[in-house]
């Protein structure tokens, strides 16, 4: 059974006293997790040491990294190798999204080289991809995707496995934007992204599951996942509430 994958991303937000209570909360609130469900919280890396003991505890919940530099170890100032995540609890991470592309500037071959080295060094890893309004108006979509997904996953053809990977679809224009792709269009390219997988990965590719991330609410989290080729959601602004990520989790 290809369990959903409800993943939480808190970016930069709450201390680590905060995280400590709302990871607890969360726990509580997921009480009786379904058994078709797999939960996944990425705090920010200040408050991990605290935050992965109280997620882990909880069978199907996992902890994972926004971010981490691909070296194990290194002269390289304010990073973090997944060797030191690992050290922590954390399982999963997430590369290449969209904060990461258009605010901090990754490339597509840094993002590639992440893949690579998180799936080597024994971290499981989501590969964000999506497209901008401008790229989108401009008919670029496939375009855009085929780029991400052949760059992102260039290292790992080879190696790369349905339960070591996945790939999560957000359309950068409705990140924190209140806007919501609609089921056609999440349609649309959620197919387009399973037909590459299946090109990319032709053992792999349609068993790896496709996560759908922007503007992900309690209220339309249920129609999402419904979806067809929508084995979960990349959550933001409403996995900060434990409630409001419980309605989710358990849509």
């Amino acid at each position: 059974m290809k369990k959903l994958l409800m993943a939480a991303n808190w970016k930069m937000y709450k201390s680590v006293e905060e995280g400590v209570a709302t990871a607890k909360e969360l726990v509580s609130l997921l009480d009786k997790l379904p058994e078709d469900r797999e939960v996944l919280v990425c705090p920010s890396f200040t408050m991990m040491h605290s935050v992965c003991p109280i997620l882990t505890q909880k069978a199907g919940c996992h902890a994972g990294a926004q971010n981490f530099y691909p070296a194990a170890q290194g002269a390289f100032t304010g990073e973090v190798a997944p060797e030191q995540l690992m050290g922590l609890g954390c399982t999963h991470a997430l590369a290449g999204h969209s904060e990461r592309r258009h605010v901090l500037g990754e490339m597509d071959e840094l993002i590639g080289r992440k893949v690579a080295f998180g799936l080597d060094a024994g971290l499981k890893m989501i590969l964000c991809i999506g497209e901008t309004i401008v790229e989108r108006r401009l008919g670029q979509i496939e375009e855009v995707l085929t780029r991400q997904l052949e760059s992102g996953l260039a290292g790992v053809l080879s190696t790369a496995t349905a339960e070591s990977l996945a790939v999560a679809y957000e359309p950068v224009w409705a990140i924190g934007t209140g806007e919501v792709a609609g089921p056609d269009e999440i349609l649309a390219a959620h197919a387009f992204v399973r037909s590459k997988l299946e090109s990319l990965l032709p053992k792999e590719g349609a068993h790896i599951r496709i996560l759908y991330g922007g503007s992900v609410k309690p209220d339309n989290a249920a129609t999402i996942i419904r979806l067809d080729n929508v084995d979960g959601v990349l959550v933001g602004g409403a996995s900060l509430k434990a409630d409001s990520f419980s309605q989710i989790v358990l849509a």
